[in-house]
């Protein structure tokens, strides 16, 4: 039987660097101080980074994937970016699955890795893409990393990004954490190594929402799943996507709903206060103010900051920034 080459010494990167700064936001003094993770900083500018690593990374020690293989996932942004960076150090062919729509600054990402883009109907949602990603593993043999229902989406975060949290934050003690859910891998797997280390952590779920008037400004900042799964204003998410979610328990899971234009405001705040963050770093922060509010404004409330802002230069977000410059 054929040895597997030795694991690529460039598919480390995402491994060996430090990890993401742990820092306390406020945006106003009169605030509560909520604990942010910096993950736009990793290598590729998201916290996908971490799943594609890890994901691919065991794939190729366990000999399902090696020298050239082709990898296909669905997804709407940053996690095709994660896979084609990680598959470009790797030496692995990547094609990513995107609904019609996409910004133009994630597809050029994505083909600056090498990787290709297959688009699919609008319509047709997420679940479009999932099912030509099906096609492609059955004609092409490509490998699908599954984001939406692989457990170890959330053990990436388990592993090492609830460590680095807890090896920052005062005390080693969380009171919540704060996330959107698209995956689902963030919440659970920051909930599950915070209450593997002994924290009695009260998961958030941030849920953008579409408000009358609103809606045909902001939401195509939050047409990806990669977001939030549980706005009704994501066409083609389905709330039961997050089969990672759904197979998990939460005790005593809260959902804090922002509007949308609220969240685009909370991450134009961001912005100008020095952090280079998407919409869903908007979504999350406010999530995290209203929990802090309503438990303690003393709690340590932790959230992510999951990407940055250079995928959004099209969208509503740096429309209205333009607007004022």
């Amino acid at each position: 039987m054929p040895t597997q080459p030795e694991l690529p010494t460039l598919s480390r990167l995402v491994e060996s660097v430090a990890p993401t700064p742990l820092q306390p936001v406020q945006l106003h003094a009169e605030m509560p101080a909520i604990w942010c993770k910096l993950e736009y900083l990793n290598p590729s500018g998201s916290t996908k980074d971490r799943i594609a690593a890890y994901i691919l990374s065991k794939a190729w020690r366990e000999g399902t994937i090696g020298p050239g293989s082709l990898v296909c996932e669905a997804s709407s942004g940053s996690t095709s970016i994660a896979m084609a960076m990680v598959c470009a150090q790797m030496g692995l062919r990547f094609t990513a699955v995107m609904p019609e729509g996409v910004s133009n600054e994630r597809v050029k990402m994505i083909c600056a890795y090498g990787g290709t883009v297959r688009l699919t109907p609008v319509a047709a949602g997420m679940a479009g893409c999932i099912e030509l990603t099906q096609t492609l593993a059955r004609t092409e043999g490509a490998f699908l990393p599954r984001q939406f229902e692989n457990t170890d989406n959330a053990e990436a975060h388990r592993r090492a990004t609830a460590a680095e949290i807890l090896a920052d934050i005062p005390g080693r003690m969380v009171d919540a954490v704060v996330s959107g859910v698209g995956t689902g891998g963030t919440l659970v797997g920051l909930y599950r190594g915070f209450h593997d280390a002994g924290c009695r952590t009260l998961p958030v779920l941030a849920r953008p929402v579409c408000v009358s008037g609103a809606a045909h400004y902001a939401s195509g900042c939050f047409q990806q799943a990669e977001c939030c799964s549980f706005s009704t204003c994501v066409p083609g998410v389905m709330d039961n996507q997050s089969q990672i979610l759904r197979s998990t328990e939460l005790a005593g899971l809260v959902t804090i709903e922002v509007e949308e234009e609220q969240a685009l405001a909370t991450t134009r705040a961001l912005i100008r206060k020095g952090f280079a963050v998407g919409p869903s770093s908007g979504l999350n922060y406010h999530a995290a103010l209203e929990i802090a509010r309503q438990i303690d404004p003393a709690a340590k409330v932790v959230t992510v900051f999951p990407d940055r802002m250079e995928r959004y230069f099209s969208t509503a977000l740096f429309r209205e920034i333009s607007d004022n410059h």
